[in-house]
This record gives C-alpha cells, structure tokens and sequence, in this order.
C-alpha cells in the first residue's frame, strides 16, 4: 500500500523557515520523481518543486526560487522541502506527490497535505 506521510507544517511569521518531510512506503522511493505542491484557499494547485530519483536535477515554481531547496534521501524514503524566507502568499496546504512509471505508464500519488500558514 503506497502512503507519503507529510510533516513539518505550522504557524511561522514572515521572513521566517520551516522543513516539511514526506515519507513515503509501499513502492521503491528511489525510482520516484518527487514533487512538492502547494493549494492556498480558493486557488488552484501548483508546482512548488520537484526532484529526479538520483536527486541529480531539481525545478522550482519562479515564485519560489531561490528560497526553497528541495532535496531527497533515498535511504530514508523521504523527500524534503526546506522553505526559507516565507512570505504571506506562502500560506497553503502544501502536498507531496510521488510520480513512476509501472509497465509504462506514469502513476502517481498524493499524500494527505500538510497546512503552512506565514503570519505575523
């Protein structure tokens, strides 16, 4: 059973950090392209980032670069955002997504979302 478990979410003020992690089981992690995405209220989802199995080559959302780095351990299953700088328009459940290709053809999967919310 695939799950990706995201933590690391919470109530920061602006200019400030959080590192979200997703876990993830029940497929072989490094095989996965890994993205992050983000859905703030009444918008639609969008790509924050995302990372190639090796972790050899990353792409970032214009509105976050330079200040997100996402990084992947394959030893450990898990896939990391660490977000710095956080800005208000920040604020959104933010969702792991695990992407491979099973006979061809590319499945993928959500996990259940993690809230960060950039406030003063």
């Amino acid at each position: 059973q695939v799950q990706l478990v995201e933590s690391g979410g919470g109530l920061v003020q602006p200019g400030g950090s959080l590192r979200l992690s997703c876990a993830a089981s029940g497929f072989t992690f490094s095989n996965a392209a890994m993205s992050w995405y983000r859905q703030a209220p009444e918008k639609e989802r969008e790509l924050v980032a995302n990372i190639i199995n090796t972790g050899g080559d990353t792409k970032y959302a214009d509105s976050v670069k330079g200040r997100f780095t996402i990084s992947r351990d394959n030893g450990k299953n898990t896939v990391y955002l660490q977000m710095t700088s956080l800005k208000l328009e920040d604020t959104a459940v933010y969702y792991c997504r695990a992407d491979r290709s099973v006979w061809g053809v590319n499945v993928h999967y959500w996990g259940q979302g993690t809230q960060v919310t950039v406030s003063s």
